[in-house]
Formats: C-alpha cells, structure tokens, sequence
C-alpha cells in the first residue's frame, strides 16, 4: 500500500508540474514538451536518482500514448478544413517519407560510415513527424488552412508508412521485393478499418441510450483504440486506422459533441505529459554527450537537404508557392515519436540502436528548440499567417448539439480589412450571426451600426449547414474588405 500511496503522490504531483508547465511554456515561447522532458530527466537517475531503462515498457506505454495522441487529433480534425488538402497530406505523408528517408540514409551512410541498413534505419526513424507537436503549434498560429491542414494530415498519416518501414530495417530478415506490397496492403487495409469502424461507431452512438453523458466520450475513444486492435490483429496499420476511424467519429454527428471533443483533448494532454515524463525518464544524460556530433549532422541533413527536398517532390504535382513550400519543410517538428521508433532496433537488439536512440533524443530537444520556437516568426515573415480565420470553440453544453449550432471565434488582428467594416456590411449568410464583440476587455451585443475595431474578439453562432459559408464570407472580408464579392473575393 506504501509504494501506492508513494506511486500516486508521485504522479499528481508531475501532472500538476506539467499543467503548469504549460502556462510557463507559453509565456517563454517554448514547446511544453521540452519542459515534459526536463521534468523526467531531472526525475532520473541523473538528479533525483529514480533509476528506469525499461525499453520494453517503454516503447508499449509509448505506442498506448501515441494512439491516445491520433485519437484526440483525428477527432478535433474538421473534414471541412483539411479535404482541400487531401492530396498533399497523402503525398506529404507517403512520397515526403520515402524520399526522406533515402536522403537522410544516403547522407548518413557517407558522412558517419554507417552501413547501408543502419543509416536508412536513422533516415526512416527521423522521417516522422510528431502529431502532438504539430496540433499544438500550428492551430494557434492562424495559418492558413491549406497549410495546417496538409501539416495535420501530414503528421497524423505518416505515422504509419514509417513504423512499417522501422519494423521492415530492424529485422533481421532479408528484404524481399514484396516489401512495398505489403506496406500497400497494410495501409489500405488500415485505412478501411478505420473508415468501417468510424461510421458504425457513429451510428451506433447515435442510436444508443446511454444512462450518463460521461458515457459518450469513452465509448467515442474506446471505439478509435478498438479500430488500432482490429488493424493489429489482421496486420494491418493499427496507427492509421486508429487516425482515420477518429476523423470519421470526430466530423460525423454525435451525442454531446462538445463534451467528447473537450474529453478527448484531456486525453490527448494526458498522453502527451505521460509520453515525454516518460522518455525524459528512460533517458540518460551521461550518454548524451557521446553522440553529439553524429545527432548534429543527422539534424543538419534532415533539416537543410532531406525535408526540403521531400517537400519540394511531394508537392510539385499541387503547384505550391516557394513562400508555402518553405514554411512546409520549416515545420517538419519531431516529437516523441521518433524517440520511440528508435526503441523498436533496441528491443530487437540490432547492433548500434543504443546509439541511435541517444542521437534521436539530442536531435528532438535541438529541433525543437530551434524550430518550434521560430515558426511563428517564420510564417509571418512569409506573410502566411491570416488575420480572419475563425476557429472553432468548444462550449460544454448539450443544448447546442441539439439545436445543431457551433460557435466561431475571431479575432481582428492589425492589418485585417475587417477593420472599419459595419456589421451590416459584414452579410453573414443566413443561420450565422455575430452574437458578441469584445472590445477593450468589455463585452457588448453588436448592432447594425457597430464598427468592427483591430483587436476586437467577434463570437459567432451558426448552424452546421452554414458554418462553411460563414467561415468563407469572414476571410473574404477580411482580405478584402466591405466590397469583397465586387473583387472575386470569396474566402475559399
């Protein structure tokens, strides 16, 4: 009962920490995760002495994290924002990898003598991108959805073309030329899992009477950790059916929406605090130094030559501007997922993964520094960041699920040609209306003849079936001002 007691402590005590850390993380401009990972380190065998190096347990918490992780942001991912962005997000999750992970491989075979089979091994491992990282960051920069969108999908996708080819390098088996087969069939079937599990989830959700509200948002995420179960068993891609079933659940309509999608963000903060607590704990300082320089050259080629080169090829068939390609390969941001990756060649006891995990865990700490700190500084400098574009608020309230209405927020940066404008003039289409304005930190109802000021915070309330056409008519405005259906501008 004491270690229990000691257990628990412990854990409250770490998820209050990184609650925090969070607020703390904000203010600094850095990522939460490096404060995640500081927090474990310092509970290591380094500082405060508690001594962990299992990586099998590692990498099965790991991998329960991660699915956590896709569930929350398939479910938080609107079809309606990303469909435009489809075929980018495929390219950028399925051509981007290969070619990553031939460069990078190529690169580190010359540059650090690795055999053929160990350097393609760091080239896919560094190939993925962290779906944590990318949701926390890129929705609060107000990009463009073209680019968030391809970025989501990006990295929820990629997850699985990679950990098929980690698994295919790390094995000791020889690599037939049914490989790519089997990677097709893996995905395809994974994919199909999660679209079939999506919607009868869906529609059984719909039908039930559950005796407790509380009851939805598990059932939601039992049936997007079922559809990973299902995909293992048939050996398919558990992690893209797990993605694919979460984005069908999260766009369809559920019981008590808003209550699922505020469950499923817990969870998914959750997983995150656990994951990198954990990875800064399995980590060891000592060994750090070792790889240094072989972790900065890895970094340099995947940063510099491999991701811009993968961006540049994976989209070269959608005619991306320099300006977007560039803000693309910027945010490749790696996470946990890598670090965990790695461990599949450690537990398989290939020669050097010990190595390899050290280097990844340098390289995650130095690139996230690096990029996640100027990304916002990066798409402004682009002229990528949109002043206009509405965001979805989640509100606790069941009867907006059953009236079918969802809340918009705004807000009216400098620069926007929404500034100025009347609220007559603003034309939201039927079934929309702007139901508050902030101003000055005090709140009013708007009338006719209010007009809309730089910094005003605009809540809108619209129905399901007008949102889209809301969110169009605000960027138009807000790009082109009162007279935006006189210019062809239509907010798409």
């Amino acid at each position: 009962m004491g270690d229990v007691t000691v257990v628990l402590g412990i854990g409250a005590a770490v998820l209050l920490i990184s609650v925090i850390a969070v607020r703390v993380s904000i203010r600094l401009g850095l990522p939460s995760l490096l404060l995640y990972l500081g927090i474990g380190v310092l509970l290591g065998e380094s500082v405060l002495g508690i001594n962990f190096d299992d990586a099998d347990l590692t990498q099965s918490l790991g991998i329960a994290a991660l699915v956590l992780i896709l569930t929350e942001g398939g479910l938080t991912t609107r079809w309606q924002a990303v469909k435009s962005s489809l075929r980018l997000g495929i390219a950028l999750s399925t051509v981007a990898v290969a070619v990553s992970v031939a460069v990078t491989g190529t690169a580190l075979h010359y540059l650090l003598g690795l055999d053929w089979r160990m350097a393609l091994l760091w080239g896919a491992v560094l190939s993925s991108t962290d779906a944590a990282a990318v949701f926390s960051v890129l929705r609060s920069l107000g990009v463009g959805g073209r680019l968030t969108g391809a970025l989501e999908l990006e990295s929820g996708l990629n997850d699985a073309p990679v950990y098929l080819a980690v698994v295919l390098l790390a094995s000791s088996d020889r690599i037939s030329w049914t490989a790519p087969l089997l990677v097709v069939y893996e995905l395809a079937a994974g994919a199909l899992i999660g679209i079939a599990l999506g919607y009868l989830g869906g529609a059984g959700l719909r039908r039930a009477a559950l005796p407790a509200t509380g009851l939805y948002p598990l059932a939601t995420v039992a049936v997007c950790v079922l559809a990973y179960t299902a995909g293992d068993l048939v050996h398919a891609s558990g992690f893209l059916a797990t993605y694919v079933a979460a984005l069908v659940l999260g766009n369809a309509r559920l019981p008590h929406r808003a209550d699922t999608l505020s469950f499923a963000e817990g969870l998914g903060w959750l997983a995150q605090i656990g994951l990198f607590v954990l990875l800064g704990l399995y980590a060891s300082p000592s060994r750090l130094l070792d790889v240094l320089v072989p972790a900065l050259i890895a970094g340099v080629v995947l940063t510099f030559v491999a991701r811009p080169l993968s961006v540049m090829l994976a989209s070269l068939p959608f005619k991306v501007p320099w300006r977007e390609q560039a803000f693309l390969s910027w945010s490749g941001l790696r996470g946990a997922v890598p670090i965990v990756f790695a461990l599949i060649p450690l537990i398989q006891g290939v020669e050097g993964a010990r190595e390899l995990v050290d280097a990844v865990f340098v390289l995650v700490v130095v690139l996230t520094v690096v990029q996640g700190t100027t990304l916002p500084f990066l798409a402004r400098r682009l002229g990528l960041v949109r002043a206009g574009e509405p965001q979805e608020v989640q509100v606790d309230s069941s009867p907006l699920d059953e009236l079918g209405a969802e809340l918009l927020q705004v807000h009216i940066q400098r620069g926007s040609k929404l500034h100025g404008v009347y609220m007559s003039e603003l034309r939201l289409p039927t079934g929309a209306t702007v139901s508050l304005v902030v101003r000055d930190g005090k709140s009013f109802t708007p009338q006719p003849t209010t007009r809309l000021q730089t910094d005003d915070q605009l809540l809108i309330v619209t129905t399901e079936e007008v949102r889209e056409a809301a969110e169009r008519r605000v960027r138009a405005v807000d790009r082109a001002g009162r007279y935006a259906r006189w210019k062809g501008e239509t907010g798409e």
